[in-house]
């Protein structure tokens, strides 16, 4: 895993090897979290493709700030709607190497209000 810390692609991969044993074939929401944006992807590992795709970093409906809590809550949403329109509803929850935390959290949680279930 390039570019990336020893201890954070340890978590990483971890995080990673946990959702493996106990995805239920569901697809799962991934989450990358850069210094000024934030990314979400509906991922189906069965037949790896991505399903919906969703980031602070578009032109419709960008909010002031990329890289703050209000712009994750925005993705969030984005990702729930997305994802419900091409069928998806049950996702397993990806952080990555992440904390379960600030943006990450309002994320997922801004997803969950918008109708994902994890």
């Amino acid at each position: 895993m390039a570019g990336t810390t020893p201890l954070f692609a340890r978590r990483k991969s971890r995080t990673r090897y946990r959702i493996a044993q106990n995805a239920l074939g569901r697809p799962r929401l991934s989450v990358f979290r850069s210094g000024r944006h934030i990314y979400a992807q509906v991922i189906d590992d069965g037949t790896r493709t991505t399903v919906a795709v969703a980031s602070s970093n578009e032109k419709e409906g960008k909010p002031a700030k990329s890289w703050n809590i209000d712009a994750a809550k925005s993705v969030g949403q984005k990702i729930a709607e997305r994802a419900l329109a091409k069928g998806v509803k049950q996702v397993v929850f990806d952080r990555g190497g992440y904390i379960y935390h600030g943006r990450v959290k309002a994320l997922a949680d801004a997803a969950r209000e918008g109708g994902l279930e994890f």
